[in-house]
């Protein structure tokens, strides 16, 4: 163990990160791995010269990636699950009765009821943008709707599936961070998501009032998107058995990695007896490299090529690389030390919930990365959590209701540019229409101060997070 390490190192540690981080998404357009690791190794140069040894720094580390591999195998098994239910026409058929909702006189809700289904089917809010965001953005235009309205609607319903889908990385990134069970941090997400949803749906309503009539609607990307499924996939009702068995897993609390790989092996299943899938094909190749779609419609293609263990890649080398960083903060304090300093302005639950929800929005606008405004704050705040006895599905929640939801609203953020590329409107443009992403913050900082929600932890769970800290303890000091 070394010596307290002053604030001003801690600070320029994490200047440094940032910077290095900006620069890498910003002017380089890079992967944020190695900024990471760099900053990890930087942080353990500071760390060293206030007395604490590599070894001690080096088993934090490790202790910090043992606590995380939970949460990257089941990572991997949700890219298995992609790639085998798009095999076995599920996605599909999810995509294809999501758009049968689309309804010219309520344009902006049906935006957002489809987005949402595609992004809960994909688990991706830049796959949902990318793909029928572009069709709907053209329908937008053919109705003489604002395109700033028809992108903030898709955004909102994008991201509404994002944080809602057990398939997206940065769901389970964010149970990962927090310690939280994936299902339980799902089903939480419904008290902040929801009504958030619903408010939105309500002011989309209104918006659309008076665009209802307007003739020459061109239906065209829509109608070829649901042919080339039809024409493509087998689709029917008898498709949804597999989204069903996943909810039905969460109702029951089946374990997380069990029940998705069985959802993954019924995908196999179904693409075999419903697609004309090989066995041999799906579980030597799908399965691990993803499905790859050959209509030769080239945005139904783009929208259903993805999956696979590989394409987790990423996603779990991140985890990997910020948990480098994460064990060096941890093992030598400078995590604690920071939130000492945060949390003397926090006398409630409601004043600790606003400086983590700050903390990821901060994240977003410093380090412009998503990622990081998930990792950093969940990493910072967790140990709070427990101290108050507040169960981690409750920070997981925090994290996505301001890191995952605000990304896309900052312009020089990943998902900002992506967003802003892809649907051709300027971020600062939909910023004002994107009501869900604007409005998950507020009502997550109503159920902090309200208590609403906010579940505390069991006498037997509390002492369960004391022994483990005791463990953790002894293997770092052995």
């Amino acid at each position: 163990m070394g010596k307290r390490i002053p604030l001003w190192q801690i600070l320029m540690v994490l200047v440094f990160m940032v910077t290095l981080l900006m620069y890498t998404i910003v002017v380089v357009e890079g992967y944020i791995h190695i900024a990471l690791i760099i900053s990890g190794a930087f942080a353990a140069i500071v760390a060293i010269a206030n007395g604490y040894k590599w070894s001690y720094l080096e088993k934090g580390i490790i202790n910090n990636i043992t606590n995380s591999m939970q949460a990257l195998l089941i990572l991997l098994t949700v890219g298995m699950l992609i790639g085998t239910w798009i095999a076995g026409g599920i996605i599909q058929t999810m995509i294809y009765y999501g758009l049968m909702i689309l309804n010219p006189n309520i344009f902006l809700v049906a935006t957002v009821l489809i987005c949402c289904v595609v992004s809960l089917s994909t688990g991706s809010a830049w796959t949902t943008a990318g793909t029928v965001g572009i069709a709907l953005i053209g329908i937008g235009t053919a109705l003489d709707i604002s395109l700033p309205m028809t992108a903030g609607a898709i955004i909102s319903g994008a991201y509404f599936g994002d944080k809602m889908s057990p398939l997206s990385d940065s769901t389970n990134l964010a149970a990962a961070m927090a310690g939280a069970n994936l299902f339980d941090h799902v089903k939480h997400m419904v008290y902040s998501v929801v009504p958030s949803l619903c408010i939105s749906l309500v002011i989309y309503g209104i918006l659309s009032m008076g665009h209802s009539g307007s003739a020459n609607v061109d239906m065209s990307d829509v109608t070829l998107l649901m042919n080339g499924l039809k024409d493509n996939f087998y689709i029917s009702p008898i498709l949804l058995i597999p989204p069903l068995f996943v909810i039905l897993m969460v109702i029951f609390k089946i374990p997380a990695m069990p029940g998705l790989f069985a959802g993954a092996l019924l995908g196999v299943v179904f693409a075999v007896l419903f697609q004309g899938g090989d066995l041999g094909q799906l579980i030597g190749i799908t399965m691990y490299d993803g499905y790859v779609s050959e209509t030769g419609i080239e945005f139904l293609d783009a929208l259903l090529t993805r999956g696979g263990l590989s394409s987790m890649f990423y996603s779990s080398v991140l985890v990997l690389c910020a948990m480098v960083i994460g064990g060096v903060l941890d093992a030598s304090d400078m995590l604690k030390i920071i939130c000492e300093k945060l949390l003397r302005f926090s006398k409630s639950t409601g004043s600790l919930v606003l400086i983590v929800l700050s903390t990821c929005i901060a994240c977003n606008i410093i380090a412009a990365d998503q990622y990081v405004a998930i990792v950093l704050p969940g990493r910072m705040f967790k140990q709070e959590f427990e101290d108050r006895r507040l169960k981690h599905k409750n920070l997981s929640r925090c994290l996505e209701d301001a890191g995952t939801v605000t990304s896309a609203l900052v312009p020089w953020t990943t998902c900002g540019a992506y967003m802003s590329s892809t649907l051709g409107v300027a971020t600062l443009a939909y910023l004002p229409y994107s009501f869900l992403n604007l409005m998950n913050p507020f009502i997550s900082l109503f159920y902090g101060f309200t208590g609403i929600t906010m579940e505390k932890m069991t006498e037997e769970e509390y002492q369960a997070i004391l022994k483990q800290r005791e463990l953790d303890a002894a293997l770092a000091a052995a």
